[in-house]
């Protein structure tokens, strides 16, 4: 009987928490925090090592611009923007620039 009551709980438990997580699945992100979440993505990606990148967000449009010193960096960051959910489409404008030897 307790197993049984257990398990009613569990199951009750399911059933009030999806509608929850489906709605805030739908919930639309701020531009803000998308801002922040690709600030956080290319900042710990060791490819890009992107903590000097600038990174603005309007309606969900990612703008990233500075240098990065390879083209494979700035593919990368670009895939990382796209990858931070609500964001609709990532301006790429950063410049590869040849490192001093």
């Amino acid at each position: 009987m307790k197993n049984r009551n257990l398990i009613s709980y569990f199951l009750l438990s399911i059933l009030l928490i999806l509608p929850a997580l489906a709605f805030a699945a739908d919930k639309p992100v701020s531009d803000d925090l998308i801002t922040n979440l690709v600030r956080i993505k290319l900042a710990e990606d060791s490819v890009v090592k992107g903590g000097a990148l600038e990174v603005e967000t309007k309606a969900g449009v990612v703008t990233l611009s500075g240098n990065v010193h390879s083209q494979k960096q700035k593919d990368k960051a670009e895939h990382l923007a796209h990858k931070v959910k609500g964001v609709k489409s990532v301006n790429n404008q950063l410049k590869v620039v040849a490192t001093l030897p």
